[in-house]
């Protein structure tokens, strides 16, 4: 079978969660047997987020090979369970600087080079390089932003001249847009879906389904009006009120046939009814938990949910596996000092030092660490929080006060932590650091080995400094042990306390691979020891 394409466009507002409409389409597909992957396009000019402020844009979720993306991705990956790459989030940064490089190497010939056909022809490379090698039965593509927006337009003007290009039945186009409801009126209200969609046609896109976000359910009137005026055929107008779970609204788009719409639109003949019995009973596990842990999460970003978003998906996939509601307590770790760790962490049964950058906060995740380490609660550290875990065992049981990393001090007598040697003559920020899967080798007989049942890892990083390695045989006569480190380089990958009833650090991401059919199994192993298993 041919490559068929599917687009997906938003409208009225952002926010409204074209990523989760595309990994639910995108699961539905799969679960059909078919082979489908989902890609993004930013209308932003960074060449990728991995320089923005989680408070910007979210998560940076990485991938295997090394891309800083989209937090979208996490959602792509945790739906179908299948790993993305470089080549499934593309910016606007990036479709010019790949123009303008072109250009100065004389691909045009002299040519004034232009929006259209330069840039759009470029957005269209990117948008078919996946269904290149015939992998793929679907390629899904989520359009940043928002109709209307300036950003977004060489985008649309692509979708349009694909619908164009492409064979008929190959290719078609998803509307995701707001109908908002007037308390004062008490009326729902059609006429911003149908400014959008006229927005979305004077381009000369023609959308096939109208997905609608709204807080009602929409009768049998309203929708035919919307499909009237939108100039969509009856039965594409699809409602999406908002659900309980992200992980629901798979089944809620299946029971409005979204699924089925699309095949149909698409020729795509001999399809299977989903499977998703698997689905289904994970669902079954996370709304009907049998017991309920609280676990403080510290970390410098925790005014906006999405800046930890992988975290807290992973307890939930974790908390499902093990019959449990994990209720996350976010902390702001520039609030916690010595004299108030105490009342902060107060009836946590387990604590998580998050993965972050620069020096503002560490303290307080220093203080964190040391409380669970001499509390015997439950700890777990990510990157910058294994960091912090090493200096707080430095200053507090090794005795060097001064111990630190050298993000948080540079003229520390002691950096126990401190910048990776090829990073020391990196100047430049963007896709520099240590990034994507690199494989990790653990001791048989520590409690790393315990939780993944394997010698051999492959796992995610994303940082600039480690751990020291000429400080190790001091670490490990003091009590904590190195148990995972890189076989290649050396560098100590996980740190854990044997005297301690869980107490792991891991300079790796282990969050970015959990899926809700696949809970990753150091998240599984940290809420098993909250609950006491």
């Amino acid at each position: 079978m041919d490559t068929k394409y599917v687009f997906i466009t938003g409208g009225v507002v952002s926010s409204l969660g074209k990523g989760i409409i595309a990994a639910s389409l995108g699961k539905l597909l799969q679960a059909r047997g078919l082979n489908v992957t989902i890609q993004k396009f930013d209308p932003y000019i960074n060449i990728d987020p991995g320089t923005l402020n989680p408070y910007e844009h979210g998560e940076c979720f990485v991938t295997d090979d090394g891309a800083e993306t989209d937090l979208d991705l996490g959602h792509y990956e945790r739906f179908l369970g299948v790993p993305t790459s470089q080549a499934n989030n593309v910016t606007t940064g990036r479709i010019y600087h790949t123009v303008i490089t072109r250009e100065r190497e004389g691909a045009y010939l002299g040519k004034t080079v232009q929006i259209v056909p330069h840039i759009t022809d470029e957005i269209k490379r990117r948008m078919l390089l996946l269904g290149q090698d015939g992998r793929y039965d679907v390629i899904i593509t989520e359009v940043g932003g928002t109709v209307g927006d300036m950003e977004s337009q060489p985008f649309i003007e692509a979708m349009r001249q694909l619908q164009w290009e492409l064979p008929e039945g190959h290719c078609m186009c998803i509307h995701l847009t707001l109908i908002p409801y007037l308390s004062a009126a008490k009326e729902i209200k059609t006429k911003p879906t149908q400014h959008s969609v006229q927005m979305l046609q004077h381009a000369g896109v023609m959308p096939d389904i109208i997905v609608c976000r709204t807080e009602h359910p929409l009768g049998p009137d309203l929708r035919r009006k919307i499909a009237l005026f939108c100039n969509v055929k009856p039965g594409h107008v699809i409602e999406s009120q908002d659900a309980w779970s992200i992980y629901q609204v798979p089944l809620n788009m299946h029971a409005e046939h979204l699924d089925e719409l699309v095949v149909r639109q698409l020729g795509i003949e001999n399809f299977n009814a989903p499977d998703l019995e698997r689905w289904t009973r994970f669902l079954e596990n996370l709304r009907q938990p049998q017991k309920t842990v609280n676990i403080a999460l510290v970390g410098k970003y925790v005014a906006l949910q999405d800046a930890y978003k992988s975290i807290l998906e992973s307890f939930v996939h974790a908390g499902a596996a093990c019959g449990c509601k994990v209720q996350v307590k976010s902390l702001l770790s520039d609030d916690i000092t010595a004299d108030n760790v105490a009342d902060r962490l107060a009836g946590m049964d387990g604590i998580l030092v998050a993965p972050g950058f620069g020096e503002r906060g560490l303290e307080g995740k220093i203080h964190a660490v040391q409380y669970a380490r001499e509390n015997g609660i439950p700890f777990l550290g990510i990157c910058l929080g294994m960091q912090m875990c090493v200096v707080e065992f430095a200053r507090h049981v090794l005795g060097w006060a001064d111990a630190s990393s050298t993000e948080l001090d540079a003229n520390t007598p002691h950096p126990v932590i401190d910048l990776m040697e090829e990073q020391k003559k990196t100047t430049a920020k963007g896709g520099t650091m240590r990034l994507g899967a690199y494989a990790c080798h653990i001791r048989k007989g520590t409690l790393a080995y315990q939780v993944y049942g394997s010698e051999t890892i492959q796992e995610r990083h994303r940082h600039r400094y480690e751990f020291n390695g000429k400080y190790a045989q001091d670490f490990t006569k003091a009590g904590l042990v190195a148990s995972g480190v890189n076989p290649d380089t050396g560098l100590v990958e996980i740190v854990e306390l044997p005297s301690h009833p869980f107490f792991i650090g891991v300079q790796f991401h282990p969050e970015y691979k959990s899926t809700p059919e696949h809970p990753h199994p150091l998240f599984k192993a940290f809420v098993q020891a909250t609950l006491g298993i």
